[in-house]
């Protein structure tokens, strides 16, 4: 039997830790930028509410109740049938994003130390020209991201050696209430900068205008991207939810912590680069995080204070991200090779270090070299994200609603209670009928 988070505060910490991510923080912003703003906000808090907690608590239901890994969790409810495949294709998606992830939480560690020693902002000129040339230096060399990839492989592999309760649930216990004060002391700064209230309107004064399907496809996809829905994560964390947890409950939390994560990032991000006359400038994933708010940095009382607080955060994120994906792998090898932990860390992470050494090179001096066109990094990361998480979160959505057990779902939802609430039957009727179109308009929308 798995190993079972040890208090309802860990539970719900680790499940948090492994939502909030980058994804919140660099690419929630730049979505919204693109997408309107607050309408785009109200969309996506509303994608999530009606569609996102659904879906999370089918991956929810079959991990509980299957008690296993991604894999064997459909192996052990429906034996002798290619149900498997889903998480196989959950455990195949999270792989290849650890091996990209990995690189990206290397960078983030690069940019801290940087700004903790001052080297990030020595010789930086006026403008986000010298932060840009910075950012290539940084993320395009080929020995240092390497390095610092390797550093984050190891603190990964030490968390993981100490199992679940020492281990994950211990290291989301600290690191889970940090970033949210990180982020709190943040957002009170930024809303008392000058001409702040012009970002705050941006992000949360809705201009339904805005609005068409490719905003609404886009909010949905997000909402389901920054929840780690279609991953194996939640279906391999729900293994160890002991069985008195309240699933509806649990998901409500996590996905009300995920969403206030990426509306506090939408009151720190907005108004810093309004109050410094910086709302032009691009709010998209790296360029956000390495160019523009460096420069906005620079313009703040306390640049190395501001730079290193930030960088813990996106640190925090990173580091509880890749621990949770890289769990998915680090369990299948225990249940189904049936290794013990040790060797089933090491055999997952040792080949991250290759393919995101790999990964990391293809920014620099590998760039020249392409899979379908794309870099290997870019190739990990577009067919992971755009193909097989929503894929994999559609086949869950009909094999929970059409195919799973009688009642077995339902069970799970009400705690084994006979009597199916209300609360239950709606989002069964979601998951069976409404969530399976969604997500395979987003599917459509990534080839057009």
């Amino acid at each position: 039997m798995a190993t079972k988070f040890s208090s309802k505060i860990g539970l719900i910490a680790a499940t948090v830790g492994s939502a909030v991510g980058l994804g919140n923080v660099w690419r929630f912003p730049a979505e919204t930028q693109t997408n309107g703003g607050a309408a785009f906000l109200l969309i996506y808090i509303l994608c999530v509410l009606l569609l996102g907690i659904p879906v999370m608590l089918g991956e929810f239901a079959i991990g509980r109740e299957g008690g296993t890994d991604a894999v064997g969790d459909y192996k052990r409810i429906s034996p002798r049938t290619g149900w498997w495949l889903i998480g196989a294709m959950g455990l195949l998606a999270s792989y290849m994003i650890l091996c990209f992830y990995i690189v990206v939480a290397g960078w983030t560690l690069e940019y801290f130390i940087s700004s903790l020693t001052g080297s990030l902002y020595s010789g930086a000129g006026e403008g986000t020209a010298s932060f840009a040339a910075k950012m290539q230096d940084y993320v395009a060399g080929d020995v240092k991201p390497i390095i610092y990839t390797v550093l984050m492989i190891g603190i990964n592999m030490l968390v993981l050696l100490c199992g679940v309760r020492k281990g994950i649930e211990k290291i989301s216990n600290l690191m889970m209430p940090l970033l949210f004060l990180i982020l709190v002391i943040f957002c009170v700064v930024a809303l008392t900068l000058p001409d702040a209230g012009e970002g705050v309107k941006f992000f949360l004064a809705p201009d339904f205008s805005k609005v068409n399907g490719s905003v609404v496809i886009n909010a949905l996809g997000q909402a389901f991207f920054s929840l780690s829905l279609g991953m194996g994560i939640l279906i391999t964390y729900a293994a160890y939810f002991p069985r008195e947890t309240k699933l509806k409950r649990t998901a409500t939390i996590v996905s009300l912590l995920d969403m206030l994560v990426a509306v506090l990032m939408g009151l720190i991000i907005f108004p810093a680069v309004t109050s410094f006359g910086m709302q032009n400038e691009s709010l998209e994933g790296a360029t956000l995080v390495f160019v523009t708010l460096p420069e906005v940095f620079t313009r703040m009382p306390g640049t190395q204070l501001w730079s290193s607080l930030f960088f813990i955060l996106l640190l925090v994120a990173a580091l509880t991200s890749t621990i949770s994906i890289a769990e998915v792998s680090v369990r299948f090898c225990q249940d189904r090779m049936h290794l013990r932990r040790r060797s089933a860390v090491l055999l997952v992470m040792l080949p991250v270090l290759l393919f995101g050494s790999l990964s990391s090179l293809s920014m620099g001096s590998l760039s020249s070299v392409h899979i379908f066109g794309l870099t290997f990094f870019d190739f990990l990361d577009t067919f992971a994200t755009n193909i097989l998480l929503p894929l994999g979160s559609m086949a869950m959505c009909i094999y929970a609603g059409w195919f799973a057990p009688k009642g077995m779902i339902a069970s799970q939802l009400d705690n084994g209670s006979p009597v199916r609430s209300l609360s239950t039957r709606v989002v069964l009727f979601i998951i069976k009928w409404i969530a399976p179109v969604a997500i395979a308009v987003i599917l459509v929308a990534q080839f057009n």
